[in-house]
């Protein structure tokens, strides 16, 4: 089979001087200014399921910081759909002018803002992380936090001590698709220009995947083509929606569940199917049909994903982004180098270094690393830097007499 455009493209830049970590790329009509992703990652503070001026700073920073590739938090296409009071959410038009507030900054800070649209299916209603996603109960009731009905492709809890979700019916499955493709177009209004499908880490889409989960006898569930039937139809109304000259994503738990309940052979199946309708990207994560959400069923070792990413670009033919314990700049770059994936996606590392793209060009060797940065930080850092120069020239001429 004769290999994809995009990995050519990638074999030709690896002859330049260009890191291919800091080498644009295209996805359909967007350029992105470098490979560096910033993963979503849910803060938990949204007020009534609207972002707030938390969002536009711990996401501007990442923009400051020289990423060229910024996702918010995995955001909610309907209220039921949040895990948390605090989780974010599209599905009002009320949200729209914080949202715009924020692409904005992001796109003139020189990055490509992008949204992650979910749901949560049987995972909603529950309390933050910190409560190890307890549920909500009679007690958060009296203080104005009352649990809600959760929903799911069958009632099978998602573990011990959960509720138990209602099956949902063929009638409701219509209007969770019609619900992805409003929520899409609000995106689009709010102006983001990557649009990913959560259809990992147990929620809602990995629940119809998932035969840990689905355990439907109609046409959403027994084999896998019915059971991959919802994610498609989401995948079909968001491409429909989305710009032809703007990308679609789709992040994946590439493996999970007990017994290979779901294998690679799934995910390249599903990656196939969901190139046919035009996704372009496949982000590759595992686990948590199970347990916590992200609950790996491998070990967390640097890099523990980069392999999944790998087999779905060369068996599907597509393009992919690698995430999981990417931390070190090298680490990155042999990861483009070597074919494992078009994009590299940081999560937590970003919490703890938001100028982590600028460190890793000063690493990888890149001319006017400082350059990353806006012109607010990069003209004073410059002028350190000679200054500091100037200064180790002087001590060194002083040293040889020749001052």
């Amino acid at each position: 089979m004769s290999a994809p455009e995009v990995m050519d493209s990638s074999r030709t830049e690896v002859r330049t001087t260009t890191p291919l970590l800091f080498a644009p790329i295209a996805l359909r009509g967007l350029s992105a200014r470098n490979r560096i992703v910033v993963s979503p990652m849910c803060q938990y503070s949204s007020e009534n399921g609207g972002p707030t001026d938390w969002h536009l700073v711990h996401l501007g920073k990442f923009a400051t910081g020289g990423a060229g590739i910024i996702f918010c938090e995995e955001t909610a296409i309907q209220a039921m759909g949040r895990k948390t009071y605090g989780c974010a959410g599209i599905y009002d038009n009320q949200f729209l002018p914080a949202y715009r507030r924020i692409t904005d900054f992001l796109r003139g800070q020189g990055a490509v803002p992008a949204i992650q649209l979910g749901h949560a299916g049987r995972r909603a209603s529950s309390k933050p992380p910190w409560t190890n996603f307890s549920p909500l109960n009679d007690a958060d009731a009296a203080k104005g936090a009352p649990p809600w009905s959760t929903v799911s492709a069958s009632a099978v809890p998602s573990r011990v001590g959960a509720s138990t979700p209602v099956a949902l019916s063929s009638a409701e499955i219509r209007g969770i698709v019609a619900a992805w493709r409003e929520a899409a177009e609000r995106s689009l209004e709010a102006g983001f220009d990557i649009c990913e499908i959560h259809g990992a880490h147990g929620y809602l889409i990995h629940q119809f995947l998932s035969p840990l989960a689905n355990r439907r006898t109609d046409s959403y569930g027994g084999d896998l083509a019915n059971r991959m039937r919802f994610a498609l139809e989401v995948a079909t109304a968001v491409r429909g929606v989305w710009p032809r000259e703007k990308p679609v994503f789709f992040r994946l738990s590439a493996v999970d569940g007990d017994s290979g309940m779901w294998t690679m052979d799934d995910t390249v199946s599903l990656a196939k199917a969901l190139k046919a309708i035009g996704i372009d990207v496949i982000t590759c994560s595992s686990g948590g049909i199970a347990g916590a959400p992200n609950m790996a069923i491998i070990p967390r070792t640097p890099g523990y994903q980069v392999g999944f990413a790998a087999q779905v670009r060369q068996e599907a033919q597509m393009m992919s982004c690698a995430v999981g314990l990417i931390t070190e700049p090298a680490q990155a770059e042999e990861i483009l180098q070597r074919g494992q994936a078009d994009l590299v996606a940081l999560a937590r590392e970003f919490l703890y270094n938001p100028n982590w793209p600028v460190h890793a060009a000063k690493a990888l060797g890149v001319p006017d690393y400082l350059d990353l940065l806006p012109r607010e930080y990069a003209w004073w850092l410059k002028r350190r830097e000679t200054v500091r120069q100037l200064n180790l020239d002087a001590s060194a001429d002083s040293a040889t007499g020749l001052s």
